[in-house]
C-alpha cells in the first residue's frame, strides 16, 4: 500500500529536466541489493527477515513508538533480534525491516556528497543490525561512522 502524500520536496532539477523521486520500488531493490551483498554470516539469517517500504510509518507504529513527526523515523526493525530467540521460538509472522521513503528523501537534501544508494544502504544494514542482535553501542559506532 503506498500513500498519495507528496513528497516533502520538489523534483530534483536538472537544466530544463526534471527528474522524479526515487519510487517505492527504486528505494526496496537498493535495499534488496544491500542484504544480498552482505556477508556470508549475516547473508542466511537476513534471508528470514521480510523488508517493506512505505512513503511513511503508519500512525499507529508512530504511536507505539511514541514519535510525534513521521519525518524523523527513517526505519524501523520489528521482530526479536537473533540473540533473544531460541530454537522453539515461535514465529508468528516474520521479523520485518521497514524503510520509509518520504523522511529518507528528506535526510538525503540535508546531506551534501551522499547518493540515495548510501543512505538506503545505511538506513538497511542499520534496522538489520537490530536484527542481528546488535547493541545500541555498536550501532552507534557504525551510526557515528557514517557521521
Amino acid at each position: 500500500m503506498t500513500s498519495a502524500l507528496p513528497l516533502a520536496g520538489p523534483s530534483a532539477h536538472i537544466g530544463a529536466m526534471s527528474i522524479p523521486p526515487p519510487s517505492l520500488d527504486q528505494i526496496e531493490q537498493i535495499a534488496r541489493d544491500t542484504v544480498a551483498g552482505l556477508p556470508p554470516p549475516f547473508a542466511a539469517p537476513a534471508a528470514d527477515v521480510a523488508l517493506r517500504v512505505r512513503d511513511l510509518a503508519d500512525p499507529q507504529m508512530l504511536a507505539d513508538l511514541g514519535i510525534n513527526d513521521p519525518m524523523s523515523l527513517t526505519g524501523l526493525y520489528e521482530g526479536v533480534p537473533m540473540t533473544h530467540k531460541s530454537v522453539s521460538y515461535p514465529a508468528p509472522w516474520p521479523d520485518t525491516v521497514w524503510l520509509f521513503r518520504r523522511p529518507i528523501l528528506a535526510e538525503l537534501a540535508t546531506r551534501d556528497g551522499i547518493t540515495l544508494e548510501e543512505l538506503v544502504s545505511h538506513v538497511t544494514i542499520h534496522e538489520f543490525a537490530h536484527h542481528f542482535g546488535w547493541s545500541d553501542n555498536d550501532i552507534a559506532t557504525v551510526d557515528r561512522w557514517w557521521e
